[in-house]
């Protein structure tokens, strides 16, 4: 009988354990999407700064590890180091600066999509005028662009 109540114990005590160290995942009634969009517009703030100061390492870590970057005209890439090579070489192309302007943003816990507007500019003249899709998904407790696309806003004439 004493055996039996101390793997009982043991049992109880590794459940408890493995209990607590089990990742908790935010319940659907906890998330809001409000404080959510505060945090994504956040970024991007700080997306845009990054931009303005050349810092293409800084801009590569808003990214996932794994994410990707789909430009216009482009073939995709995947992954921090080729994120940054991308943004290295539209801020060595002349574009100085970006911004960006949330205009939906739909999800949950787990992964967002936000809707934007994105303009580009070479000093102080703007040289592109595009919309934006990005999906947004958690790393290390923080929302990061997942998923990056953007085009023209302009037809091409042919």
């Amino acid at each position: 009988m004493k055996k039996l109540t101390l793997l009982f114990v043991c049992l109880g005590m590794a459940g408890a354990l493995f209990d607590s160290c089990e990742s908790k995942s935010v319940h659907p009634s906890d998330f809001d999407l409000a404080v959510a969009r505060k945090e994504i517009e956040a970024t991007n703030k700080e997306f845009a700064n990054l931009f303005i100061k050349g810092d293409s390492v800084g801009v590569a870590n808003l990214y996932t590890t794994d994410a990707k970057f789909m430009d216009a005209g482009a073939p995709a890439v995947v992954g921090k180091p080729a994120i940054r090579s991308i943004m290295a070489g539209f801020m060595k192309s002349g574009l100085t600066r970006v911004d960006l302007k949330t205009t939906g943003l739909f999800g949950d816990a787990n992964l967002l999509a936000e809707e934007g507007e994105l303009k580009l500019y070479v000093k102080e003249q703007q040289v592109a005028d595009e919309k934006y899709i990005v999906l947004w998904k958690k790393e290390n407790a923080k929302w990061k662009l997942f998923r990056d696309i953007s085009n023209s806003n302009v037809s091409e004439k042919k």
